[in-house]
């Protein structure tokens, strides 16, 4: 099948590798021509685990292939995938201005049957309006030209998305016509060999489902990040907690976990979203803005920690900072808590020196205006004159780490440690002062 994808960020490189490593014939459109030339180079312009090896297998067999051309991409595909940015307006709701740009790009250019999928997360009506711009196109060139519009949310996690792609728990598809959704069910067969995975609704309920389904995920992560508050205050163990509710099946352990805040590219927005379509539907979400408000909250509570253990004016003092990208296994700093750490800690005056395995690039970006963070090349290099070690980002590499060598370095014993990685006990026994998240007890 000949597939055309709009956009090489996360969604469309990896749906554009993934779908070419089953056979199909793929063409990925960026109007970026610096994207494009990392690309056809041989790099990959994001940090995905197993991408690369993904891109470069299927440019070498002659199945992936990257252009910076519309009328080269529009004309390729009988598939369009639409993989765009979305980002978040100023009151919070989804930018559709480079979708809607994709659509009238292909209703001014194709001249045959095409089937357009929205593979962006976008709100509910979004089809319509990319329907409408595609039939104003075709008008203003005075041709009928039949096409159908798909709605195919993702579902990839930052960090295992090549995975998630080729072995999905579910394929949300919503159509309308039997055309498009027979070409959905062969274009996703090689996906669901093993059982049916697709889930065929109409449009609009498919294009809700994806906001429904990352305000669910946040929300229980905001939910237990107030009740790890609360059991500091308590002297409980938010930890202990989370395992006694955790193994109730109507509950499960996923997404239970206390930390400083979630972040990245699809939870903050498509919560703002949400609760932005539901304003302009005439309904408040009070639960989500909850959600929303508990998890701008949680990312100032290691500096409230770091003050109450400092005082709140941190000149001269300086802090090893553990991880910057908002998760592991990826460089991804959009909306991360490890942002608003430093922000805070340089406003009240301390110096800081950041370590994290693969995103201190984008934090050199980010952070191109501030004098006060460093960079260290090794963890225990971060700890070089820092007064204390704050953990941000819950790395494999910073599970095991030698507490004694901690010790000796740090000119105060305290680590404050924002995803509770470690066993209190292990870190007292070391000499350590430890501030996690949620545990108002010491645990044996």
């Amino acid at each position: 099948m000949k597939i055309t994808v709009v956009g090489t960020g996360y969604v469309g490189l990896v749906s554009g590798a993934c779908l070419a490593e089953v056979g199909n014939d793929v063409l990925c459109l960026d109007l970026n021509p610096e994207k494009i030339r990392i690309l056809k180079d041989g790099g990959i312009p994001i940090h995905e685990p197993g991408l690369d090896q993904v891109v470069s297998r299927n440019v070498a067999a002659g199945r992936l292939h990257f252009t910076t051309s519309i009328e080269e991409a529009v004309r390729f595909g009988t598939v369009q995938f639409i993989a765009v940015g979305t980002p978040p307006d100023e009151d919070g709701s989804a930018d559709l201005q480079y979708v809607l740009a994709a659509a009238r790009n292909i209703g001014r250019l194709m001249t045959d049957y095409k089937v357009v999928i929205d593979k962006s997360t976008v709100p509910v009506g979004t089809a319509d309006k990319v329907r409408g711009a595609i039939a104003e196109e075709l008008v203003k060139r005075d041709v009928v030209v039949p096409y159908s519009v798909v709605s195919n949310p993702e579902f990839l996690k930052e960090g295992a998305a090549v995975e998630d792609f080729m072995r999905p728990d579910r394929i949300v598809v919503g159509a309308d016509d039997e055309q498009a959704i027979n070409l959905m069910r062969a274009l996703y067969a090689p996906f669901q060999r093993s059982h049916e995975k697709l889930v065929l609704m109409d449009v609009r309920s498919a294009e809700l489902t994806k906001y429904a389904a990352n305000a669910m995920l946040a929300t229980r992560i905001s939910f237990m990040n107030e009740l790890a508050v609360l059991a500091e205050k308590l002297g409980a163990d938010i930890e202990h907690v989370r395992q006694g509710i955790g193994s109730d099946p109507r509950i499960g352990r996923h997404f239970l976990y206390a930390g400083c805040g979630y972040g990245g590219s699809c939870f903050p927005k498509d919560v703002k979203a949400l609760i932005q379509t539901a304003a302009s539907a005439g309904q408040g979400l009070k639960v989500l803005q909850a959600v929303e408000d508990a998890n701008e909250a949680q990312k100032l509570v290691l500096v409230d920690k770091i003050t109450r253990r400092f005082g709140s004016d941190l000149s001269g003092k300086h802090f090893a900072l553990w991880g910057l990208a908002f998760k592991p296994n990826t460089d991804d700093m959009r909306e991360a808590p490890s942002r608003v750490l430093i922000s805070e800690l340089c406003k009240r005056g301390a110096t800081v020196t950041a370590y994290d395995p693969v995103a201190m690039d984008e934090a050199r970006r980010i952070f191109a205006e501030e004098p006060r963070l460093s960079y260290a090349v090794r963890p225990m290099q971060a700890l070089d004159g820092a007064d204390a070690l704050v953990i941000v980002t819950e790395w494999l590499e910073f599970r095991s780490p030698d507490f004694s060598a901690i010790r000796k370095t740090l000119k105060s014993p305290a680590v404050f440690d924002g995803r509770n990685m470690y066993d209190p006990a292990l870190l007292l026994a070391n000499g350590l002062e430890y501030e996690a998240i949620g545990l108002g007890i010491k645990r044996n």
